[in-house]
């Protein structure tokens, strides 16, 4: 029966042109782009940005969740910082939600509600993570707390505490209103936290929020920033608390603006009046403001200077799975990359590169790693081989490969590299030798082919080629089928059907599958030819004239 290898025939019209499969050459695998990044499969601190570049790239991530990266507790004015745990967050609203009703307080303290007149900002005008709330002067949002451990919960007499928030005002217009909490006492007396713009300026004041243990009286206390807060900029707002002294200090940006005392005498070393909330205190954030607000914060306790850059200083990292580049052993050649690095403004500012050190004035930067293995999951044992993109790589081989990324921020941690593109190439791994020894004998309508096995270990087969014209190699007599013949795995090869008296051109090619020998897979990976033999079958001709030490007809049969 007749049986054709029309995928075989279009590979070896190409290798008969080229001379052998060795010149199909280099391969490319792409990563990122218009291809995605679901290969990045394990990311720490990273995400994915669109507005950067065409395609998505990956970017540190600015979002803060429940981490305590970059916060401290702090003992006493200049105390000893010491990393906060996640129970010292009282309250955290990311406003990263993309809908305002979906606001929430990710420690579960508190219930969060958004009035209309208020909208959710996305990605590209946050501070922090993917959104931030946008306030038009007529809307708020509310925070009510609804568990017992909230620290703002009826009747709690608080220890230490911290409020923080970003800020991004439109104009800055005197009157207007961040932040109002209220409540009223036991003896309804009213009672409340108030923040708004003065000159320029958040002004905060506390009334009746400071009592004395001793005679349960109340101290007010107000004061403001001293540096003005620029209309269209972001900065970072934090008042904190010590019980221990009194102490009320308010920063912008990390520095501290304005220090005073809850405290009998107004100084430190007298009676401190601690806080204590009264009854149905709700937070009322942008009642009266124009402009934008991101990363509000409660902590239970008085909180070291906060990280207020965007980015943390450790910076994130990338790793792809296992990439599996087909068949056998391959070589990669270089990886070329393109991305660069993108400022706090989102487009703004933006620098593309591609290849060299992705390292930039600011010291925003990338490294880049790379380890290779013939079975996936041995990889974890392989060392990372450090690259730079587009420059050859040597000694890195293997049917699996895997990339990885270090991404770290600017010096000011305001702008972060990123990466658009990964193009891994690498060459295929090689094909068997091809066999040795190729001999053609004529018999009466036949000729039996014997051959010397492929020195190769992965050699899984043969493929026989025959034709009536010196090189072409695609005839199609045979009763086993048209040129190429799969032989199998063997060394010898009875072809019948032939015609008496023409002479016909041989040549075989070792070749290997993908997966291995006895998998199942028939994608062949064929290597070079043979030499080439000839042979004419005439009629009359015996086996014993053929082989005169007795090769026997039962023998030859085995070999169809």
């Amino acid at each position: 029966m007749k049986k054709g290898l029309s995928s075989i025939h279009i590979l070896y019209i190409f290798l008969f042109v080229s001379g052998s499969v060795y010149g199909v050459g280099e391969r490319t695998i792409v990563l990122g782009g218009s291809n995605t990044w679901r290969m990045a499969e394990f990311r720490n601190g990273i995400t994915e940005a669109g507005s950067v570049r065409p395609h998505p790239v990956l970017v540190l991530s600015s979002a803060t969740g429940t981490s305590t990266a970059g916060y401290s507790a702090a003992a006493g004015v200049l105390g000893t910082f010491v990393p906060l745990a996640e129970s010292a967050h009282d309250l955290l609203i990311s406003f990263d939600e993309r809908d305002t009703n979906l606001y929430r307080d990710r420690i579960g303290h508190y219930r969060v509600n958004a009035s209309s007149g208020v909208e959710a900002a996305d990605r590209r005008f946050a501070r922090a993570g993917n959104g931030a709330v946008l306030f038009g002067g007529n809307g708020s949002v509310t925070v009510e707390p609804q568990s017992r451990n909230s620290l703002f919960a009826s009747g709690n007499r608080i220890g230490d505490f911290t409020i923080e928030f970003w800020l991004y005002p439109l104009n800055m217009e005197n009157g207007e209103q961040i932040l109002l909490w209220a409540g009223t006492n036991t003896d309804n007396s009213f009672q409340r936290i108030h923040c708004t713009v003065s000159r320029n300026r958040l002004r905060w004041s506390f009334t009746n929020f400071f009592m004395s243990a001793r005679d349960s009286s109340y101290i007010n206390i107000e004061f403001s920033g001293n540096a003005p807060v620029i209309p269209k900029t972001w900065s970072h707002h934090l008042i904190r608390f010590d019980s221990a002294t009194g102490m009320v200090e308010y920063l912008v940006n990390g520095s501290s603006e304005a220090i005073v005392y809850a405290t009998a005498t107004g100084r430190e070393n007298s009676e401190v009046f601690r806080p204590v909330t009264g009854n149905n205190g709700i937070f009322r954030l942008g009642e009266r403001f124009t402009g934008l607000m991101d990363e509000f914060k409660i902590h239970n306790v008085f909180a070291g200077r906060s990280s207020i850059q965007r980015y943390p200083s450790s910076g994130g990292r990338m790793q792809t799975r296992a990439i599996d580049l087909g068949g056998n052993t391959g070589s990669i050649v270089k990886v070329d990359v393109t991305g660069g690095r993108v400022s706090i403004r989102g487009n703004a500012s933006n620098e593309f590169r591609q290849n060299g050190r992705f390292r930039f004035s600011d010291d925003a930067e990338m490294n880049f790693f790379i380890r290779a293995s013939e079975n996936p999951y041995l990889l974890g044992e392989k060392p990372w081989i450090s690259f730079t993109p587009g420059l050859n790589i040597s000694d890195v081989r293997g049917r699996y490969v895997q990339i990885a990324a270090d991404f770290y921020p600017s010096a000011d941690g305001e702008s972060s590299p990123y990466l658009e593109e990964i193009r891994i190439v690498y060459m295929p791994g090689e094909p068997p030798l091809p066999p040795g020894n190729l001999t053609a004998v004529a018999v009466d309508g036949g000729v039996l082919l014997r051959w010397r096995h492929s020195p190769n270990s992965s050699t899984a087969g043969y493929l026989v080629y025959y034709s009536t014209v010196r090189g072409e190699l695609f005839g199609n007599d045979a009763l086993l089928g048209s040129s190429p013949i799969d032989a199998g795995y063997r060394n010898s090869l009875f072809i019948d059907g032939l015609n008496n008296g023409t002479l016909y051109y041989f040549r075989v090619a070792a070749y290997d599958l993908e997966g291995g020998r006895g998998q199942g897979t028939r994608n062949f990976n064929a290597g070079e030819f043979s030499a080439e033999v000839t042979a004419r079958p005439l009629a009359g001709l015996s086996l014993s004239e053929m082989f005169p030490q007795g090769f026997s007809a039962s023998e030859v049969n085995r070999l169809r």
